[in-house]
């Protein structure tokens, strides 16, 4: 039996203790400062309210002000937070989790330096944790992968990806299921990116319908899966540049962690309905600050850093003017309330 402490009680990091816990693991799910209304009521009634699911009776729930108590000797830490919150999550595991632990990272996102150098949040978590960050093992999951749709044991596909094959055995054997099916790589680096840039493509999900919401014709036969599909081919090909550009193996891109998850996340959520929002012509602050506001949206982060420092690199000469053209057009949008109007004959390697 392994013992499996999960740092934040979202929906995923909560979906992942159904296959963790059917496999005899003991598992504390503990809630960050803001969780307290979500582990009140698994004590109480046993039902994430966000999921609107039961909870498995062998999960144990804490709050946050007993998270030294339900981290101290657990084999595995998952870190469940947000990209919001990463840095918070370092801070705290640099107090709380303990020499040859294994971190296992469930959050997508990459940061920025100031010159533009980007970074995998499992670098950011080790940035925090100082010297016992090389004292413990590294893992991710990745993948194409709906928390609901995991917590009511649909058949899900995943990548654990990790520095150390003996570490990712382990991991599977804790987590597989007869619905749960885990590969594993040790392309840490590249799954992560594939991770983080899929957010970025499932925004432009959203384009498509909103334009023909805006033109009277959503009930048209005619759907607009061509320009849809277009987007998609496009966010496939920046995304494999990406992989490789920092370091990955770019048939990543092909698989569960490129356009396995990518799919799945242009199929709707909190970014495609923002980026319906932009097909119906609404100017992205004002989707942030009003028909959205306060909402979650991990993609539109993972925009704003990757597009800002792509544009540092080009200016660097890192990276060509002509790289990467989807992403600085999603990057104008959000950061600078561009109307939507994509460069086409720029994609693909541009038109010749």
């Amino acid at each position: 039996m392994t013992t499996i402490a999960v740092l934040g009680a979202g929906v995923m990091a909560t979906a992942l203790t159904f296959p963790a816990s059917e496999n005899g693991n003991e598992v504390r799910l503990i809630g960050t400062h803001l969780d307290d209304d979500i582990i009140e009521s698994i004590k109480t009634s046993g039902i994430h309210p966000v999921l609107e699911l039961k909870v498995n009776d062998s999960v144990k729930p804490y709050f946050f002000s007993e998270a030294e108590e339900a981290i101290a000797g657990a084999d595995v830490v998952m870190s469940g937070v947000n990209s919001f919150g990463v840095d918070w999550a370092g801070e705290q595991l640099a107090r709380l989790a303990e020499p040859g632990q294994t971190i296992l990272c469930v959050t997508k996102g990459m940061q920025a330096d100031e010159d533009g150098t980007l970074h995998i949040l499992p670098e950011v978590l080790k940035k925090h944790m100082g010297e016992l960050a090389s004292q413990v093992h590294w893992a991710a999951i990745v993948g194409p992968s709906i928390a609901g749709e995991l917590a009511v044991h649909r058949n899900t596909c995943v990548v654990f990806c990790g520095e150390e094959q003996e570490i990712l055995d382990g991991l599977a054997k804790d987590f597989r299921t007869d619905y749960y099916h885990v590969w594993t790589s040790t392309d840490f680096i590249g799954h992560e990116v594939g991770a983080c840039m899929k957010n970025i493509f499932a925004f432009g999900g959203g384009f498509a319908p909103g334009m023909l919401l805006k033109n009277g014709e959503q009930d048209n036969k005619y759907v607009m899966y061509d320009y849809t599909a277009a987007l998609f081919g496009e966010g496939a090909r920046e995304l494999k540049q990406m992989v490789t550009f920092m370091g990955g193996d770019p048939e990543v891109a092909t698989g569960l962690g490129g356009v396995g998850d990518m799919f799945v996340t242009t199929m709707g959520g909190r970014n495609v309905r923002a980026g319906t929002f932009v097909g119906q012509g609404v100017p992205f602050s004002e989707i942030r600050n009003v028909r959205m506001k306060g909402i979650t949206l991990e993609g539109v982060a993972a925009i704003r850093v990757v597009g800002e420092a792509i544009e540092k690199l080009t200016d660097r000469g890192v990276i060509s003017a002509e790289d990467y053209p989807l992403v600085r057009a999603l990057y104008n949008i959000v950061a600078r309330d561009a109307p939507l109007d994509l460069p086409w004959s720029t994609f693909f390697g541009g038109e010749k």
